[in-house]
């Protein structure tokens, strides 16, 4: 895990002490442009660009197969069910499998500093 990070001030048009949301472009330009918000897009893109290699791999080699060797996916493997039906079955399982895997990460990675940040710009003191 990296060290700590030092929030970076941002311009607050309203009164952190009342509450008030901090508005403006210059607040979300400042926030986007963050050590803070340049962490969360990393730590996003470390799960998201993997997964979504390896998903549309596995989803193309799905299509090729499907393409060029109908004749290996219409194997019967258990009874009536074809080696096709198990793939198509496991597409849909590995999409609800990535989903778990990023509702689990980003609870335990990303949205952490996303309150963090989301905190600051609304001037909320814990």
């Amino acid at each position: 895990m990296p060290p700590a990070m030092t929030p970076t001030p941002l311009p607050v048009t309203g009164s952190p002490q009342r509450g008030d949301v901090a508005t403006g472009p210059d607040v979300w330009t400042a926030a986007a442009r963050s050590p803070e918000f340049a962490e969360l897009r990393s730590r996003q893109r470390r799960f998201l660009i993997p997964a979504t290699a390896g998903f549309l791999s596995w989803f193309f080699l799905f299509i090729a197969l499907n393409a060029w060797a109908p004749g290996l996916l219409g194997t019967r493997v258990l009874g009536d069910l074809t080696l096709v039906v198990l793939l198509a079955i496991g597409q849909f399982a590995s999409t609800f499998a990535i989903t778990a895997a990023y509702v689990r990460y980003a609870d335990r990675r990303l949205d952490p500093l996303a309150d963090e940040i989301r905190e600051r710009l609304e001037g909320i003191r814990r």
